[in-house]
């Protein structure tokens, strides 16, 4: 698998929505969008506030110079003062209002039509409609002599200036938020190469990309986690080939003298001796050349269950015409012993592996379908999509309770028990090919015989 390549079944969006780094490019720049939002309505609230504010403050100021009018000055001049006032016209729009009226409301100066409901008593302060404004801010008084005083501002226009702002937190919070983006993917491209290494090294686990892992300079904690896996994949590989070297000179100490006593055996035999004697022999070299099988296959369970998961120096294999090839070196021994053998096949299937140990994994379970079939039994294979590989055949059957079992090491079947010699190891060793190449066997329930069925592990 190329390292710029998206894993089998999985596409780019797919990974994206799962790649953690992926995700935290999109929290960033969410989190960042959203605490510019916060900030936007938080300034927006903060200017109207103070326009709010400052209007009231102008409104409180002018009541307050115009007390100080009719102070000094009594009812003629507050009114001339108001007259003028009125007469003004300010550039920014916002103009002021007046009502001047005796204690019984009758008007004496300003441009208000009515008193609102405000108390000049107590000199409140609230919100009056003038004209097209619905909320002009106003502070009423009472004065001297029973009269009433009433000052209102019309609101500042603070459209123009709220557009402008949130203009600005528009554009500049995108700018922001872009920036936030591009460099959380910068760092987190950063640190998915890192990764990306460490995977590599663990895929391949050869010297090389060992060492190119445990050299990288240690700048943060990414590379701190590479070194300490490099290490402990060379353990790994350390423990492994001590564990190879010490099975195989296991293996070699008993085959060396089994063969040898094997030779011996064989050399009697060629004297010929008397009959009992020499079906003793023979027997006793059945058991030698069943004992030396029985430790191949147990190291060749254990070298699969070491591998299991490593793609390494698997190629593409055509499965179809494997399986074609071995159903027909098969199709003479089902004829002289009188089975009826059948195959269905599709065609140009393939997956990766190793060829010779997926050919054993199809030729154990017909020679287990051939040894326990009835005589003149049916065995049937059919190789479909998927891939998925059927064996059928009309023997008698596997358990319901043994139908997880018969994939142990040495475990055999109550159907199998004491019928046929073997150790029980076929079906193991052929699950434990299955399994490095990513694939399962199961028993299938069926009417008569066992149903094997090889298939993905993912199915």
């Amino acid at each position: 698998m190329g390292r710029g390549l998206p894993p089998a079944g999985r596409t780019p969006a797919l990974i994206l929505r799962r790649s953690l780094f992926s995700q935290l490019v999109v929290l960033s720049a969410g989190l960042s969008a959203a605490l510019l939002l916060c900030l936007w309505w938080m300034v927006d609230q903060t200017i109207r506030d103070t326009i709010d504010s400052s209007m009231r403050d102008a409104v409180n100021v002018d009541l307050a110079s115009l007390v100080d009018i009719h102070a000094s000055g009594g009812d003629r001049e507050l009114q001339a003062r108001i007259s003028d006032r009125l007469a003004v016209v300010p550039s920014d729009g916002n103009r002021a209002h007046y009502l001047l009226t005796t204690a019984d409301g009758r008007k004496l100066a300003g441009d208000i039509g009515r008193w609102p409901a405000l108390d000049p008593s107590i000199s409140e302060t609230g919100l009056i409609a003038i004209g097209r404004q619905s909320a002009a801010q106003a502070r009423v008084t009472q004065l001297p002599g029973g009269l009433r005083l009433l000052v209102a501002h019309e609101p500042t226009e603070r459209g123009p200036l709220l557009a402008r702002v949130g203009l600005v937190f528009l554009v500049g919070g995108a700018l922001f938020v872009a920036c936030v983006a591009l460099f959380a993917q910068a760092a987190a491209s950063r640190v998915r190469q890192k990764v990306a290494g460490v995977g590599s090294a663990f895929r391949q686990g050869d010297d090389k990309a060992l060492a190119a892992l445990a050299a990288a300079s240690v700048s943060d904690e990414i590379d701190e986690i590479a070194g300490q896996a490099a290490l402990a994949l060379r353990r790994d590989r350390a423990l492994m080939q001590a564990y190879r070297e010490t099975s195989e000179q296991v293996a070699h100490e008993i085959r060396t003298p089994l063969s040898h006593l094997d030779a011996r055996l064989a050399r009697i035999l060629s004297e010929a001796p008397a009959s009992p004697v020499a079906e003793r022999l023979k027997e006793a070299r059945d058991d030698i050349r069943r004992l030396v099988g029985t430790l191949e296959a147990l190291l060749d369970i254990a070298a699969h269950k070491a591998h299991q998961g490593n793609v390494r120096q698997l190629g593409q294999v055509d499965l179809s015409a494997m399986v074609e090839r071995i159903c027909e070196l098969y199709q003479d021994s089902a004829e002289e012993a009188g089975h009826a053998f059948a195959w269905s096949i599709v065609p140009g299937l393939s997956l990766p592996g190793e060829e010779a140990q997926l050919g054993r994994i199809v030729t154990n379970l017909l020679d287990n379908a051939f040894k326990y079939n009835l005589p003149g039994g049916a065995i049937r294979v059919a190789l479909e999509a998927g891939p998925r590989l059927h064996v059928t055949d009309n023997g008698p059957g596997i358990a319901p309770e043994d139908r997880e079992r018969v994939f142990d090491r040495f475990y055999r079947g109550q159907a199998a028990a004491g019928e046929q010699p073997g150790a029980g190891l076929s079906l193991a060793l052929a699950q434990a090919i299955a399994h490095r190449h990513g694939l399962r066997i199961r028993v299938l329930p069926s009417e008569t015989g066992a149903h094997f069925v090889l298939e993905p592990e993912a199915a």
